[in-house]
Parts: C-alpha cells; structure tokens; sequence
C-alpha cells in the first residue's frame, strides 16, 4: 500500500466516524447533544475536504473537475447513503425490521452500483 493511500484511508476513516458520530448526537434526541453533534458533523465533512486535497497533492493529482456527470454521481452517492441510513432508522429506531432490512440491502446495492458508475466496466 502506498503511503499516500494509508493516509488517505486513516484520515477518510477519522473524518467518515467524526461526521457519523456527529449526526448521531444531533439526531437522536435522548443523547441531548444537538450543538455538539452539529460541530461534530462539520469537523467531519472539514476533514474529509481537508484529507481530498492531502490525497491529491500526495499523488500530484489535480481535483476532479465539476462537471454533469460527476455532480450525478454525487448527488446520487448522497441518495443512496440516505437510503442505507433510512434502513439503518427502520431497523433501529423505528423496529420494522424487515422493511429495514430490505431498505438498507436496496441502500448498500445502490452504493455498490456506485463503483461501475465511477470506475466503468471493461
């Protein structure tokens, strides 16, 4: 593994927890800590911008450009991290367990269907 990938998968880790923690303490309104969950979030998503940027000076890559076809796959990406976490909250939260299970497999089929989008198939 390359040194520029170990970090990026260190610090992606880091900033993917910080925002997951985050959206949990704002969210779930028996841990009573919706200011903090807010900063939490955005320390994440900071990170996460701030480990992009490190990734692509380490690999002397310029960012990607914003384009039709990369704000697709964005605005799908966000979608579907949604749906998997509608799932998650029909499961946890909402104790349907079946239709979460079925709305969190359809969530992780869509991120999946991500890497064909990206990535293309030879």
């Amino acid at each position: 593994m390359k040194k520029s990938s170990f970090v990026a998968l260190i610090m992606g880790t880091v900033s993917g927890v910080l925002f997951a923690l985050g959206m949990c303490m704002a969210l779930l309104p028996e841990w009573n800590a919706f200011t903090e969950g807010i900063i939490f979030g955005a320390v994440g998503i900071v990170l996460s911008i701030i480990t992009t940027l490190i990734w692509c000076k380490m690999e002397n890559k310029k960012l990607p450009k914003m384009n039709g076809k990369n704000l697709f796959r964005i605005i799908y990406a966000v979608i579907a991290a949604l749906v998997l976490g509608v799932g998650m909250c029909m499961c946890l939260v909402w104790e349907q367990i079946i239709w979460g299970t079925l709305v969190g497999l359809l969530g992780i089929i869509m991120l999946i269907a991500l890497i064909p989008m990206i990535k293309g198939i030879k």
